[in-house]
């Protein structure tokens, strides 16, 4: 039996519920900008030995709850663990963003890709389930995986791009072999978030980092639609909770109505969109998570307020004019610097809690 828990503002944010401040915690919270982070990574040698310890991988995720009262934790993990899963043999250097030796790049690698045996994941959902023990009812656990096109672009580029020349030219030339990568990956993105729910997440994230880079038209068919493949396969209950699902795609504010359309419970938002614009399209449908530049966090702390007191008023009042409540996580626009001083998340998250509370009092 898990512990009761204590604060659960991020769960009714989701899920359009009276708050009593707007919920926040930030992509990559667990990280390189921590000390303490970067201290256990040293002694695990290597990013994916962090992420492969259950030891480690609850120590890092639990690190900046202990410095900032954040109102969810997410688990430490990588996005390409489930391409890893298939066998593509994925490494990080040092001051490098991921590899894998075997990128998909012709019919044959195509054809041999099928959605891995979940005990290869084991590692992770062991970590959920420690972390969800660790933290004792204190805040929820969100999950997450990368989006099917997201996993793609790196299957076939084998790493990181600029351009997206080698995975757009399999998109183009043979949109069938793409189709049949991304069906694979929606079906274990699917397989891998419900056992993240059975394991002990209390909320799933799909990261479409990579859904800006498509042209209209192209992000419909081959990034949108594998969403929805992955949403549809999802769990939305567990142990008798409801468990929402969030959708995030980078550069997606062009498919906010698009998006919303597949009926995720929040919708996560760039920095390039207006909070309250992006709910006036989309009503209060769905909850919207974001949406601060995060080079914000480099500026002073008197800045610093000033852009989050505008981000909490440009969402509007929580519940509209219809009495219709609106759901907001306040997050970063992407993910946070590994530069970023560490006093200045703290400026942040005070920040959100006193000027929400201060928005929702009467008058």
């Amino acid at each position: 039996m898990h512990a009761p828990l204590q604060n659960d503002s991020f769960l009714r944010a989701c899920l359009r519920r009276p708050t009593e401040h707007t919920p926040v915690w930030l992509m990559r919270q667990a990280g390189r900008y921590l000390p303490e982070y970067r201290a256990t990574r040293a002694k695990a040698g290597s990013f994916m030995g962090l992420a492969t310890n259950t030891d480690y991988a609850t120590e890092v995720t639990l690190q900046p709850l202990e410095r900032y009262a954040l109102d969810a934790a997410i688990l430490f993990s990588d996005i390409l663990t489930v391409p890893d899963a298939m066998g593509l043999g994925l490494s990080f250097a040092l001051g490098e963003g991921p590899k894998f030796a075997h990128p998909v790049r012709d019919e044959a690698a195509v054809a041999r890709l099928e959605v891995p045996d979940m005990n290869k994941l084991r590692y992770v959902f062991d970590a959920v389930a420690s972390i969800r023990k660790a933290l004792g009812g204190r805040v929820p656990l969100i999950g997450f995986s990368g989006s099917p096109w997201t996993l793609a672009c790196y299957m076939v580029e084998g790493a990181g791009s600029d351009d997206y020349r080698l995975v757009k030219s399999m998109l183009y030339s043979r949109p069938d072999l793409m189709h049949r990568m991304l069906a694979v990956n929606a079906d274990a993105v699917a397989q891998y978030l419900n056992a993240q729910i059975d394991a002990g997440a209390q909320a799933v994230m799909v990261f479409d980092s990579w859904g800006g880079a498509l042209a209209d038209g192209a992000f419909q068919a081959f990034s949108l639609a594998y969403t929805q493949r992955v949403l549809k396969q999802l769990k939305r209950e567990h142990d008798g909770q409801r468990i929402p699902h969030i959708v995030f795609t980078k550069g997606g504010g062009l498919w906010l109505d698009e998006i919303a359309a597949l009926e995720p419970d929040v919708v996560g938002l760039d920095w390039t969109m207006n909070l309250g614009k992006a709910r006036a399209r989309v009503g209060d449908r769905v909850a919207l998570q974001g949406n601060i530049d995060p080079n914000v966090l480099f500026a002073g702390p008197d800045q610093i307020r000033a852009e989050v007191t505008r981000t909490l008023e440009s969402f509007g009042a929580p519940v509209g004019p219809d009495g219709q409540v609106g759901g907001h996580v306040f997050n970063l626009g992407h993910g946070i610097s590994q530069f970023t001083p560490p006093e200045s998340v703290a400026v942040l998250v005070d920040c959100v809690h006193e000027v929400s509370r201060r928005l929702r009092r009467p008058g």
